[in-house]
């Protein structure tokens, strides 16, 4: 493996090791935050990092790149987190953590329509998803009984979609040539933009005062700092040295990555189903990349080799 790819499974396993420990700082703040109201502050802060990180301007886009820039903030950053936290009124959330994990399989099938750079799907991708779906299965629900809600599971599915859209919008944006900060900080932009509508219709309260409670605060900063400023960077990052395919496969481990914080921050019992769920997660995760891997070298092989094609 070159260095530029493993750079590109760095920063997406980065990614998801900080986005499988959010759901702690999330839970501090719903006591005293509406939904709504952690995702706007969240980015707007995020955004402003963001800025001070990188304050030059990006120059030279036309109007088909600033619709892809627009229309990642509307999918990625706005409709894909207000689906989640509102599946999450109306169903279970281990139903919502096995239906948003099913995001590779639809970045995978839409890569193969929109994206031409992308690999070919080999069997052991599809095998390496159902591995990993038992395993987060088994993680999710560890003992409990499966209980559908055919709104709220419908939201969370239509979240996943929506988070494979932002994959491959991300993945187009990586060709246009700008610093990654740069296109990440007018995706957000956007995001903020679309998501404005929505704090009328979700009792968006301003309210300073609550950023005087330094537990809030804090946590409130890892969020925007962390989960979003830093996170979306490396991702889009990833996306653009791995593809969305291969990077949307690291999704896989945000189940495992919170049930460790669980055990480790939280002191939540480890049980042996939840060990299960994660042997057949990180097994499902490890084929679907092999295959992939495997496949793209038998390509080069042949490009070098006239006679083998």
């Amino acid at each position: 493996m070159d260095k530029t790819r493993m750079t590109g499974h760095a920063a997406a396993l980065l990614t998801t090791v900080i986005w499988g420990t959010t759901f702690i700082s999330t839970k501090v703040l719903l006591a005293d935050f509406q939904p709504i109201e952690i995702l706007f502050f969240r980015f707007v802060i995020g955004l402003l990092a963001l800025c001070a990180v990188c304050p030059r301007r990006l120059k030279g886009t036309d109007g088909r790149q600033e619709a892809t820039f627009a229309l990642a903030g509307l999918s990625g950053v706005c409709l894909y987190y207000l689906l989640e936290n509102v599946a999450l009124t109306y169903t279970m959330a281990s139903n919502v953590g096995v239906i948003i994990s099913v995001a590779p399989i639809f970045t995978a099938l839409l890569s193969q329509l929109f994206l031409k750079q992308e690999e070919r799907l080999g069997a052991n991708f599809f095998v390496g998803f159902v591995v990993a779906m038992a395993g987060i299965g088994f993680i999710s629900f560890n003992g409990a009984a499966l209980k559908l809600n055919p709104l709220g599971d419908l939201l969370a599915l239509l979240a996943a979609f929506l988070w494979a859209c932002y994959s491959i919008l991300t993945r187009k944006i990586s060709g246009y040539g700008y610093p990654t900060i740069l296109t990440t900080r007018r995706v957000f932009f956007y995001g903020i933009l679309w998501m404005i509508p929505a704090l009328f219709l979700f009792d968006f309260q301003l309210e300073l005062g609550r950023f005087g409670n330094p537990v809030y605060l804090l946590n409130l900063l890892f969020l925007s700092f962390g989960a979003s400023a830093l996170c979306f960077v490396t991702w889009n990052y990833a996306v653009k040295l791995l593809g969305a395919v291969k990077t949307s496969i690291y999704i896989y481990l945000v189940p495992v990555i919170t049930v460790a914080a669980s055990v480790a921050i939280l002191h939540e019992p480890f049980t042996w189903i939840t060990g299960v769920g994660t042997a057949l997660t990180l097994g499902g995760l490890v084929l679907s990349e092999k295959k992939m891997g495997l496949r793209k070298m038998g390509q080069r092989k042949r490009e070098h080799d006239p006679a083998q094609g």
